[in-house]
């Protein structure tokens, strides 16, 4: 009887105990929540290209927290700072761009902000003091030009003098003059001095520049009855422009004005390049002027060396004032001496019939700078 009065007295003890713990849960005060800060996790871009935007990529926590993400920006382009917006992409769902513009140079930097809701501004991926560094790689199309320039020596510039002999031989002819129809024979002949300044752009406008010069020579004009008239020439001008359409196929356009001994002309001319614009290529070309003539050629640009380019051409060509064409095969040899400096020498032979032709002989000193 003792025993279960005991026991039920600790019952009923436990009992009460329990309902005081509870009720005092029930008038404690909550504890507080612990409030979560903002944060963004962006993957840092490493490289790129100059001239290219920069697109940083990010995802938010808690983005209720926050009025906006900057990213600031510093490089030789300058300083900036742009804000992220939403992105179509579902596992990085904000992004923000810095502008291809301020993207030169070796370097650029960046850091991103979160500006809270209550307008402090506190750094969420590197700072203002440390920013992040990305390298700027050459495009490729400096790249490009960059390497083209390394092989010429660092010369954008080359001025250019040559000069050349060419004989076709004797023009026999039944002409009609005063005294009745003669024989004449005249020398078909001319020779060239000839200036010229290029500029290399190396890129899509490969390089332009302008000739010069000056043409002399002899030929039996058609319908002339004075010998005097036989004495042919002119003086001329030809602004040059080359485009690279590919890295194997570059072509060039030229304006040709001129005064001959007839009067103000113009013509033009053009060629086709095949290879290697500055080593090994086929050229494919031709040039026409009002009364003094045209030519077509091939020329074949051959790196023997490192100093030297062998260079066959083939030609068809009614100058000066022939009445029917001539074909010339002629070789030339261009040689580096350095400094800059190269010797081109030519010569060959060229005909107008079988049983008829002469030598040419011509040479060039080029100056690179």
């Amino acid at each position: 009887m003792v025993n279960r009065t005991i026991a039920l007295s600790v019952f009923l003890l436990v009992g009460a105990l329990a309902r005081e713990g509870r009720a005092a849960d029930a008038t404690a005060p909550p504890e507080p929540e612990i409030e979560k800060a903002p944060a963004v996790h962006h993957a840092p871009v490493v490289t790129t290209a100059s001239g290219e935007d920069v697109v940083l990529d990010a995802a938010f926590e808690h983005p209720d927290r926050m009025k906006r993400v900057m990213v600031v920006w510093h490089g030789t382009g300058g300083t900036g700072e742009a804000q992220f917006q939403r992105s179509s992409k579902a596992k990085l769902p904000w992004v923000a761009v810095i502008p291809g513009s301020f993207v030169r140079g070796e370097m650029v930097s960046y850091a991103i902000e979160v500006e809270t809701t209550s307008g402090s501004r506190v750094p969420a991926f590197a700072s203002r003091t440390e920013p992040h560094r990305v390298t700027v790689l050459d495009a490729v199309e400096d790249a490009r030009e960059a390497a083209y320039l390394r092989r010429l020596g660092g010369r954008r510039s080359e001025l250019h003098a040559a000069s050349e002999l060419v004989s076709f031989g004797k023009t026999d002819a039944i002409v009609r003059t005063p005294r009745g129809d003669e024989q004449r024979s005249v020398r078909d002949q001319y020779y060239r001095i000839e200036g010229s300044y290029t500029y290399r752009l190396l890129g899509i406008v490969s390089e332009f520049g302008i000739r010069a010069g000056a043409v002399r020579g002899t030929s039996l004009v058609a319908g002339e009855v004075d010998p005097a008239k036989y004495d042919v020439g002119l003086n001329y001008g030809a602004p040059r422009l080359r485009i690279r359409a590919s890295e194997w196929l570059h072509v060039e356009g030229e304006l040709l004005t001129s005064v001959t001994e007839i009067g103000f002309s113009v013509g033009g001319g053009g060629a086709v390049l095949l290879g290697d614009a500055y080593g090994s290529k086929v050229v494919i070309g031709g040039e026409a002027i009002q009364v003094f003539g045209s030519r077509a050629f091939t020329r074949l640009d051959l790196v023997a060396s490192r100093r030297l380019v062998v260079s066959p051409l083939v030609e068809v060509t009614n100058m000066p004032h022939a009445d029917r064409a001539g074909v010339r095969l002629v070789g030339a040899l261009g040689v580096e001496l350095g400094a800059g400096v190269r010797l081109d020498v030519r010569g060959g032979y060229q005909a107008r019939a079988f049983d008829q032709g002469g030598p040419s002989l011509g040479g060039g000193l080029a100056y690179a700078f």
